[in-house]
């Protein structure tokens, strides 16, 4: 029998192995509960949950039974809204719009369910709607939906049943009047008495999954461990989770409290698994509808929307700037900034007054603090237009407790830090290319073992100091090189000399928040093909700053990518997106290596907002205007801060 000795080795073996990054069989232990964390449903439910579930989750013929059997309950018209919440990896929404169904939804927190029922749904065909969020937290209207769906035993995962209540009501909120909610849930008093304690299965030839379950404490969860494990590989995954238990009187009891009536039970299901083994919650579920009896959110507080006093902070048009050539605003600046006026000016929703004096910046905050609701902080010269100093101004407004769009402090110097953002990357797996970090006092440098190669400040943005002459193909090409970015640039910090990669040159924007959802722009390519054979493919200063160079018709164009590249681009991006801490927007520049391998450049939080930048052309290619693309960062940026 363990003990509780047993259990304290058995904690201590799950730190010392996260240290190590290895998987952990914890062995026999006392208390199930004991080990169930609290928000384990955000790191369940991934490519091992579509493993073990597999026999019920990815059945097609489960699935078209299901949906026929709740379309007869519920009546479905193909004009209908309908929100299949908590859907997984939409199997459910996309039988729906194989059937017909035009206006369909799906929301879940897990990403990678997400991004594969976004894959299922192109590879079928069909339209749906995904994106991540919280079910607690609908990222919809008032009175959008004529249904919403909670499918598949989707309910009951809070640790709070405060948490089950919030869902419910946010169904509310977003249903029309009269419209119908649909949960589908595990029979909590059939489940209590007849589930398994143990039992174990093969999923296939390589894989097979131990299984342990015990209720609560309180006898109202169900608590179960799964040890997923490979023929040769061993144990892959050891995972604890734990579901609430609902009978019919309970969960009607939680919807008659939020307002829903005239409550109906349509039977049960019990599935056929492919593998004729253990269902656990799945085995004998409850069907349960109930409708939403209320008013239309009234017309006027729908339209009556109080305008935010928005400032917008600019870099400083009297301070030199030595990232310009002339090194001051130029009238290209000049023409970048009206061009944004005018589509803040297009937006109602606001009022926008502008602030761009550096030297009484501090004072005139303080002045507006208290009258305004955010600043739109465009300040990516830094403050007093210097680079190092861009974290500065959201420093400023955290100690001045104003809140502003784009990443924070933390996240401005992790990225400043080209190094830093590469070790970051390779302790999340995520591919870069070798380099060599070069101090300044260092007199004798190690050669690097790669060439070509491409000579790059370790600090910086905007490309300052990259020019045609940092692609070096040998030992004096790289002194020259080194040399050139601390004489002609001044540049008397560390110097990172990368492996020069000749696939394409890619980048990737992202907009949103992880609990809203993100909108992954089409990545696009650079178009070298304009250029003189002789110079290197890059898209370095001479190409952003420089008209009478060859570099300046350098054009963006959507990539031809495979999927498997695309994949890997976007899951990596918004891994380092919530690791370095990113807020609202940020673009990820990325680069093939000779097998088409992607491998990461750098990360660019707060990157340019101009009419013609990256980020502006990549919204273009998805359809989304100028001023949708201001509209979508502030949009994201007040859902984040708690305005909307």
């Amino acid at each position: 029998m363990t003990t509780q000795v047993d259990n304290i080795n058995n904690r201590k073996r799950i730190f010392e192995n996260k240290e190590k990054n290895t998987s952990v069989c914890l062995g026999p232990v006392l208390d199930l509960e004991e080990y169930v964390k609290k928000d384990w449903w955000k790191r369940i439910f991934n490519a091992y949950y579509l493993k073990t579930d597999g026999d019920v989750v990815e059945d097609q013929k489960i699935t078209e039974f299901e949906i026929n059997f709740f379309s007869k309950v519920m009546q479905f018209h193909q004009d209908h809204q309908i929100l299949d919440l908590c859907c997984g990896q939409g199997r459910h929404s996309i039988e729906l719009a194989n059937k017909g169904f035009k206006n369909i939804f799906g929301l879940d927190r897990s990403r990678y369910l997400i991004q594969k029922a976004k894959s299922n749904a192109k590879k079928c065909g069909v339209s749906c709607k995904f994106r991540e969020g919280d079910a607690r937290k609908l990222p919809y209207n008032p009175d959008t939906f004529n249904f919403v769906l909670i499918l598949g035993n989707s309910f009951g995962y809070f640790e709070s049943i405060n948490d089950d209540l919030q869902v419910l009501k946010e169904v509310f909120r977003v249903l029309k009047p009269w419209g119908k909610i649909l949960i589908d849930i595990t029979d909590g008093e059939f489940i209590r008495e007849n589930f398994q304690s143990r039992s174990w299965e093969w999923i296939d030839k390589n894989y097979f999954v131990c299984r342990e379950r015990s209720l609560s404490l309180d006898k109202q969860k169900l608590i179960s461990r799964e040890v997923i494990n490979h023929v040769n590989k061993g144990v892959l995954v050891d995972q604890f989770y734990a579901e609430r238990l609902y009978s019919k009187e309970r969960i009607s009891e939680l919807l008659e409290k939020v307002g829903f009536s005239d409550i109906n039970f349509h039977g049960s299901i019990t599935p056929e698994s492919q593998r004729g083994q253990d269902l656990g919650m799945m085995e004998k579920r409850l069907i349960v509808s109930a409708v939403v009896k209320k008013e239309w959110t009234n017309i006027k507080d729908k339209e009556k929307k109080t305008k935010k006093n928005t400032v917008v902070i600019f870099g400083d048009p009297n301070t030199p700037d030595i990232i310009k050539p002339s090194n001051k605003f130029d009238e290209d600046d000049f023409y970048t900034i009206n061009q944004l006026k005018v589509a803040l000016d297009e937006l109602n929703e606001y009022n926008f007054s502008y602030l761009n004096n550096h030297a009484t910046l501090i004072q005139d905050l303080l002045n507006v603090k208290g009258r305004i609701d955010f600043v739109f902080n465009l300040c990516d010269e830094g403050y007093y237009n210097d680079a190092k100093k861009e974290l500065h101004l959201p420093a400023l407004l955290d100690i001045l407790k104003i809140p502003y769009t784009g990443s924070g402090p933390q996240c401005l110097a992790y990225c400043y830090d080209k190094s830093l953002v590469r070790g970051i990357a390779k302790e999340l797996e995520i591919p870069v290319p070798e380099a060599v970090f070069i101090k300044p006092e260092e007199k004798i440098i190690d050669l690097p073992l790669y060439f070509p190669a491409i000579v790059k400040p370790n600090y910086g943005d905007s490309s300052y100091g990259i020019t045609q002459r940092s692609v070096v193909k040998n030992g004096e090409e790289l002194l020259s090189a080194i040399s050139e970015i601390r004489e002609k640039f001044g540049y008397d910090k560390p110097v990172l000399v990368e492996q020069f990669l000749t696939g394409k040159d890619l980048t990737v924007g992202i907009i949103g928040n992880s609990l809203d959802s993100f909108i992954i722009l089409p990545i696009i390519e650079e178009d070298y093909s304009n250029l003189p054979p002789e110079y290197p493919k890059i898209c370095g200063y001479e190409a952003k700053w420089l008209p009478d160079s060859p570099y300046w018709n350098i054009k963006s164009v959507p990539a031809n990518l495979p999927r498997d590249v695309i994949e890997i681009i976007e899951n990596c991006s918004l891994k380092l997106f919530e690791r370095l801490e990113c807020q609202d927007y940020a673009r990820f520049d990325w680069r093939l290596d000779t097998k088409g391998n992607p491998k990461l450049l750098e990360v660019n939080p707060n990157p340019g907002w101009c009419w013609d930048g990256h980020l502006a052309k990549m919204c273009n290619y998805a359809n989304i205007s100028y001023k949708e693309m201001i509209n979508k960062i502030l949009d994201v940026a007040m859902r984040r801060i708690g305005l909307i």
